[in-house]
């Protein structure tokens, strides 16, 4: 990632405008020194330079929780971001302060307990961190810090000095637009930038994946992060989650736009919840693998298939291959205490089979096969825009043909059905085509499909809704580069200083 360097003076503002995605931190870095909480106006040292990295939240317009299962999905980097601002210390200490709903919050950790102490193993850091839920955001960016530095190989524990973070975001958390890639993002750049390790974007994605599953606990795919780091302003990134390759950035068509609509549900109390299909679309994985005579073998408190069929990806199965051969042989529901004795477990390595639940094993097992079609033909379709306008109808359906099948899964609210039947009502005399849930489900955003020209009736579906539910509904209308795209930026001591005095 590119390293861009500011020596002027932060108050007079005359930022480059390639750099302009910064302000959100130049403007808190700015502030600072008048700051009402006291414990900000000391934070960074007046004489030592800062690096600051951006990663923008996404709106998922097809694809979603497939991207566990190999699917092809279709992310759009939003213009909402994260930004973290590091500086480095002598004293081997990791200061963080990141402003969330309303107010600052702060936290402290040992550098020398996080990469050569008792909290050095990961499993530790993760299971310390479960015992202290009022810190859970910590565990992101901690965890971030100590994955990074872990690829500086060879050092000793004094080449690991101290470092001050300070965080702050537009991107709304709870909303379904990926706050935590976007927070996971911007803060490994930064530690990366300032340590000078040299990481991929690739890399860096994959790694804050492995923190989100190994030391945060959640079971996502990898979709969020690579949107975070290697999405392009305006363009669908086509990214194929085997693991994560990605295989363009599809430019909007002129006169066309996606937007995303908050539900207001963080999360639904009802229904099945992300960690439960993803471990049900496993299941049935597992199931399929066994009819198919493919061989499988313990692997720990999992089990490894050898597959050279569909290299362990439910969406390599073709749509018509599992309908005549193995959608029937699933059970529609099934216990973990039924599944566990006869096939020992499934290959997933971030979650496991509970013996007590029950997981919708055919519905959560068929959405990955028949999404893989969904997102293929939107994509081709997105391509023909420009010469055959009328296709449009036909990716309304897909998008509705995606929600339905989220619905069916048990990942639908009715917060989120309702704004799909409002964006059906407007249809394509008021210039909307279609919409679906995104991300996880039960609850967040939903994304819709129009013309450009099309955002103030979003609005007013979203202002409808919010009479009717009671519930705040956030529009996300514009695009933004990925980290990759706008780099870290380096505010070096002079310009540091006259801001500051």
């Amino acid at each position: 990632m590119r390293l861009h360097r500011l020596s002027a003076p932060l108050f007079d503002r005359r930022v480059p405008s390639h750099l302009a995605f910064f302000q959100l931190a130049l403007d808190r870095l700015h502030e600072l020194p008048r700051d009402p909480e006291p414990r900000l106006r000391d934070f960074f040292a007046p004489d030592v330079g800062v690096h600051i990295a951006r990663a923008p939240g996404r709106l998922d317009v097809m694809g979603g929780i497939a991207d566990y299962s190999g699917a092809t999905v279709l992310q759009l980097p939003l213009d909402c971001a994260t930004v973290a601002i590091l500086q480095r210390h002598v004293a081997p200490r990791c200061d963080l302060a990141t402003h969330r709903g309303g107010q600052w919050e702060f936290f402290s950790i040992d550098m020398d307990s996080l990469i050569t102490g008792e909290l050095h193993d990961p499993l530790a850091l993760a299971a310390w961190f479960e015992n202290r839920p009022a810190d859970q955001w910590a565990a992101y960016v901690v965890g971030t810090i100590q994955r990074c530095l872990q690829h500086r190989d060879g050092d000793r524990p004094s080449a690991h000095p101290g470092m001050r973070m300070l965080i702050e975001s537009n991107v709304p958390e709870g909303k379904g637009v990926s706050s935590s890639a976007a927070l996971e993002m911007a803060s490994m750049a930064v530690v990366a930038a300032s340590y000078d390790v040299a990481l991929t974007p690739e890399q860096l994605a994959l790694d804050c994946q492995w923190v989100e599953n190994h030391i945060v606990g959640a079971p996502c795919g990898i979709m969020d992060q690579m949107t975070s780091v290697c999405g392009r302003s305006d363009r669908l990134m086509r990214l194929k989650c085997q693991p994560g390759t990605i295989e363009g950035h599809i430019e909007i068509p002129a006169g066309f736009a996606f937007f995303g609509i908050d539900s207001g549900l963080r999360h639904a109390v009802t229904g099945a919840d992300y960690g439960t299909v993803r471990t049900a679309a496993f299941m049935g994985y597992r199931m399929v693998a066994d009819a198919a005579d493919l061989r499988a073998e313990p692997d720990g408190a999992h089990v490894r298939v050898t597959d050279p069929r569909w290299n362990g990806y439910l969406a390599n199965i073709a749509p018509s291959e599992f309908s005549d051969l193995y959608k029937m042989l699933l059970p529609v529901s099934m216990s973990g205490s039924e599944f566990l004795p006869r096939y020992g477990g499934i290959t997933d390595e971030v979650t496991r089979v509970h013996p007590e639940r029950r997981y919708p094993v055919r519905h959560a097992t068929a959405h990955p096969v028949f999404e893989q079609h969904r997102v293929e033909r939107f994509a081709d379709l997105l391509g023909e825009l420009g010469q055959a306008p009328n296709v449009v109808v036909e990716m309304g359906r897909l998008m509705h043909g995606s929600h339905e099948s989220y619905s069916a899964c048990g990942l639908g609210t009715e917060g989120t059905d309702r704004l799909v039947e409002l964006v059906a009502e407007a249809g394509s005399p008021r210039g909307l085509f279609g919409a679906k849930i995104t991300g996880a489900g039960s609850g967040g955003t939903v994304a819709v499909f129009g013309r450009d020209d099309a955002e103030s009736v979003v609005r007013e579906i979203a202002e409808r809704y919010a009479v009717e539910s009671g519930r705040a509904a956030q529009v996300f209308a514009d695009s933004g580069p990925g980290a990759q795209e706008t780099g870290v930026l380096y505010v070096d001591p002079v310009a540091w200083t006259v801001s500051t005095s």
